[in-house]
């Protein structure tokens, strides 16, 4: 059996990692002549507990209105980057639990594989942050290839057009 990579999904948090992530799976795409999806999952407080029902949030709703609205610019910036490379870009915003949504989301699409930063927390950040590409890489229905920004952020880049649409 011939494996294929012919659609790639990466999921963005708008961090270096995931921009170094978009890079690498752009550069698979030509190779393969695959397309790329950008996603970004918004943390819907309700499904995710992150705000209890005791906090007092007016306008909820609107809240997550504006998160999705942001997200879709910040991938929309994203996109227009990643498409000089000559790669068919598509993006999504969903609701959900990242690590959750992720995997459901591949495996709905039919996706050959996952490319996705990972912050490389250790130690007790990682116990008590966990690593959503960990989750992933458990539950996901596909090969998942993550990647960490490893350049000092003394020699790192200006922030890219991504990061400064915020």
């Amino acid at each position: 059996m011939a494996e294929t990579i012919a659609r790639v999904l990466v999921p963005m948090d708008f961090s270096v990692h995931s921009d170094r992530a978009l890079r690498y799976a752009t550069t698979l795409a030509r190779r393969f002549g695959a397309s790329v999806q950008l996603l970004h999952v918004v943390e819907d407080p309700f499904v995710t507990g992150a705000w209890s029902s005791e906090a007092l949030v007016p306008n909820l709703p609107e809240v997550l209105d504006k998160l999705i609205a942001n997200a879709d610019r910040r991938l929309a910036a994203s996109k227009a980057i990643a498409e000089k490379q000559g790669v068919r870009i598509e993006t999504s915003v969903l609701t959900g639990t990242p690590a959750h949504t992720i995997a459901k989301h591949a495996k709905a699409g039919g996706f050959d594989l996952i490319v996705m930063g990972t912050h490389g927390r250790t130690g007790v950040s990682h116990v008590f942050m966990g690593s959503v590409a960990e989750r992933v890489v458990r539950t996901a229905p596909c090969p998942v290839l993550t990647v960490r920004d490893t350049v000092p952020k003394s020699d790192a880049a200006p922030a890219t057009a991504a990061a400064t649409v915020a």
